[in-house]
């Protein structure tokens, strides 16, 4: 398929496998420069080296807005859905028919960050569809381990090569892949607590117990106010939207902060909550506290488990 076929006015995701630099632009660069023949807006969010070859290639020029990548992807991931939101925002309102993204995620360091992203890759179909956005993802097959590129094919119903555009026959639904996405281990849960709070009822008596906690931790207290926040808000969603008994556990190491609060309810089925209000931008309808927690907190796992739900929250310390 051609560049240049007409596609939907809505979001579509694309992935670019790519085995060297120069691939990546003998790839990219027909797609960039479509889009600026559509008059279409066109984005970067590349590494520096990935967008000055594209950029040399394009011949320079103001035409392509060029992202700091951290801006994006270091930020936590419903934070990047609104930066994103944002920015095609403002390009359709300055009349570009379509916004073109060029884009490498950065996973980060660590398989537990790189399960944040792994996430967001599934979450996007879904949270930016409606969206007239044309994401092309670009996965360095030999700079990312195998998970990672086994997430790019299950997470991007296209894949754009040299020749054009075709179906990706290992695509996953998004629901589906979030659901078998493993939950980590956390070998903090392993030892005792420094806090457990066996039948939460009374929120201003458990609010001073965590905030004696997490003060006595000598952490960044900026990251630690957010926790508190964090878990102020899940514990109140659990006892206002779960059933009882609604336990608190919290447990500190020498680098990160974990709290783990269950209830006794139905359990949540959307493995897509928490990436934006519940109400979309009517936030005086409710439905925030999942979403402020992911944006709050480095790692929020929400584990159903058919007796009940429980909601772990992970920050580090510094």
């Amino acid at each position: 398929m051609p560049a240049t076929e007409h596609l939907p006015a809505r979001h579509v995701h694309d992935l670019l496998l790519h085995d060297s630099p120069e691939e990546l632009v003998e790839v990219g660069l027909p797609f960039l420069r479509a889009g600026l023949e559509a008059g279409e807006a066109v984005l970067l969010a590349t590494s520096d080296t990935s967008s000055r070859l594209l950029t040399d290639a394009l011949g320079g020029g103001d035409d392509v807005l060029v992202l700091p990548r951290g801006e994006v992807y270091r930020t936590r991931t419903p934070a990047a859905l609104t930066t994103v939101r944002r920015m095609v925002g403002e390009r359709i309102t300055a009349g570009a028919p379509r916004v073109r993204v060029l884009a490498e995620i950065d996973f980060g360091p660590t398989p537990r960050d790189w399960l944040e992203w792994q996430r967001y890759e599934a979450v996007v179909n879904e949270a930016l569809a409606p969206l007239p956005l044309w994401g092309l993802c670009a996965y360095g097959t030999t700079r990312l381990p195998d998970e990672l590129i086994t997430t790019g094919l299950q997470t991007h119903p296209h894949l754009y090569t040299a020749a054009g555009r075709r179906d990706n026959p290992d695509f996953v639904e998004p629901a589906t892949y979030l659901r078998a996405l493993p939950v980590p281990t956390e070998p903090l849960e392993h030892g005792e607590p420094l806090l457990h709070v066996e039948d939460v009822r009374e929120f201003s008596g458990l609010r001073r117990a965590v905030a004696a906690v997490l003060a006595g931790l000598g952490g960044d207290a900026d990251l630690l106010e957010d926790l508190h926040l964090a878990i102020d808000e899940m514990s109140s969603n659990a006892v206002r939207h779960g059933g009882p008994p609604v336990t608190l556990r919290l447990w500190a190491g020498p680098d990160r902060v974990v709290c783990r609060i269950s209830d006794g309810g139905a359990g949540m089925d959307s493995p897509f909550a928490g990436y934006g209000p519940a109400h979309g931008e009517d936030l005086s309808r409710g439905g925030m506290g999942l979403w402020l927690a992911r944006q709050l907190c480095d790692h929020v796992d929400v584990i159903d488990d058919g007796g009940g739900l429980t909601v772990r929250l992970t920050t580090s310390l510094h």
